[in-house]
């Protein structure tokens, strides 16, 4: 599990690499959310280029990313999913938020 950003103006790119399950997704969320509460970014990509797998805990991650960001007006997009995590996003209803 590693979490490594990028700043472009007033996005901040978050770049996952390893899998997302529920032994890996406190620290994804603990390294994503010190970042974010110091920056406080219009927009937070999560980007899973490098992600091999990733479980539910990775819908809660991107949900609680969400939420987070909406509480002082930002926003939050996914970039770069594999095929098989897009899909479970979709089914999870992502698209309806508009993440994805």
């Amino acid at each position: 599990m590693a979490v490594t950003f990028e700043r472009k103006g007033d996005t901040l790119i978050a770049l996952l690499s390893g899998e997302i399950d529920h032994h890996t997704a406190a620290g994804f969320r603990d390294s994503i959310d010190r970042e974010v509460e110091m920056i406080r970014p219009e927009l937070l990509v999560l980007d899973f280029g490098e992600i091999g797998f990733m479980d539910s805990s990775g819908i809660g991650l991107i949900m609680g990313r969400y939420k987070n960001a909406a509480s002082y007006g930002g926003a939050v997009k996914v970039a770069n999913a594999p095929p098989v995590i897009a899909r479970m996003m979709k089914l999870a209803g992502m698209e309806k938020l508009d993440v994805i």
